[in-house]
């Protein structure tokens, strides 16, 4: 099979990257050193080419009201133009088809950018129901994703972006965007850290990184992304949550939008049957002895209750072995996880980890 590749790529072959398969595209797992790259995030910053991820335009007088039905999150909430919020996309049965982040673009044109892997289910859903709203859906291959993290990304970035845009994106409030033509500035991430998320066509995109890359912007490729995310207890799609899982039990009922009680959101239902009965919740461990922490390792607790790792690794900031578990509802205090037919304690704690290079745990 011939992988994708984005815009980038010439790039990360130029710089020596280490690729790999990622839901079909030809992706940097790292550069030279993922430790030096995740540290370069927490410290100073990095940047990620995420083109792989998809920006999923819709336009009509109805496509509030489409993602309102289509989003456990209301996005009656996004009142000004460039006002940007996190939710999931579910099944009726609650399950969850994707995570996302969706934008408001104007009162009627909104981007919603979605995951790589589920890009053609996430594509086929909303247009399969778009249809009945008369809203136009767009997904913009013509149109690359880079986002750059750390405590100076803001200061690396201003100046490589157009003049019209540089006083508008310093001005940027988290979960903000702000849009020029095709140059679209968001100040949300994936890390835990401060930064940008810019959206612009693959030309202006190659011609970003060259301008980041002469700032000292560091790449950084998918593996520090991921020690990074697990340690802001950021969810992974397709680990953390699937469609097998709900909200509610993959410590996402604050993105749930209860009110009004009568907006129907697909899955509402479902839903509020589990609301305050959910048989599972997600949890943060540490690590108390030796050893490194993987998804589907099995946690036992004294009381009896059960649960498996869904997320786990060493956190270079923490030096610790750090993980999300599933578990039993009724799972109280501290456990134990199986690695290698030995019994390791853990603590439980509350993600996230770590959030602006401090530890919260």
């Amino acid at each position: 099979m011939t992988l994708k590749q984005t815009a980038l790529y010439a790039e990360h072959v130029r710089l020596g990257a280490r690729l790999v398969d990622f839901a079909g595209w030809a992706m940097p797992i790292q550069y030279a050193s993922q430790l030096d790259e995740h540290h370069a995030v927490r410290q100073d910053a990095g940047m990620f080419d995420v083109a792989h991820m998809s920006a999923i335009d819709l336009h009509g007088a109805h496509a509030r009201a489409l993602l309102r039905r289509l989003l456990a999150n209301d996005v009656a909430k996004l009142t000004k133009p460039g006002k940007a919020m996190y939710s999931c996309m579910l099944r009726e049965d609650g399950g969850i088809l994707d995570d996302l982040i969706v934008y408001a673009l104007t009162d009627t044109e909104f981007r919603v950018v979605v995951n790589a892997a589920t890009t053609d289910k996430d594509l086929a859903w909303i247009r399969g129901h778009a249809a009945e709203y008369g809203v136009e859906v767009r997904h913009r291959c013509d149109l690359g994703i880079l986002a750059v993290q750390g405590p100076q990304a803001r200061a690396r970035v201003l100046p490589c972006l157009p003049d019209a845009l540089r006083a508008p994106a310093q001005a940027l409030s988290a979960f903000q965007a702000v849009q020029d033509r095709e140059v679209f500035v968001a100040r949300t991430g994936y890390t835990g850290e401060d930064g940008f998320e810019l959206i612009l066509p693959h030309a202006a995109l190659v011609a970003l990184w060259g301008c980041l890359l002469q700032a000292g912007v560091k790449p950084c490729g998918l593996g520090a992304r991921d020690t990074l995310r697990l340690e802001a207890g950021m969810n992974l799609y397709g680990q953390d949550m699937d469609e097998s899982t709900h909200p509610l039990e993959s410590g996402l009922g604050w993105t749930i939008a209860w009110e009004p009680a009568e907006r129907d959101f697909i899955g509402r239902r479902a839903l509020e049957a589990l609301r305050g009965r959910s048989a599972r919740k997600l949890v943060g461990l540490v690590l108390n002895g030796r050893g490194i922490l993987r998804a589907h390792m099995p946690v036992r607790f004294a009381n009896g209750a059960t649960g498996q790792v869904t997320s786990g690794g060493f956190s270079p900031t923490m030096k610790r072995s750090i993980a999300l578990a599933r578990v039993d509802a009724a799972a109280d205090g501290d456990c134990e996880v199986e690695i290698r037919g030995q019994w390791v304690p853990a603590r439980v704690v509350k993600p996230p980890f770590v959030r602006h290079n401090t530890v919260l745990v």
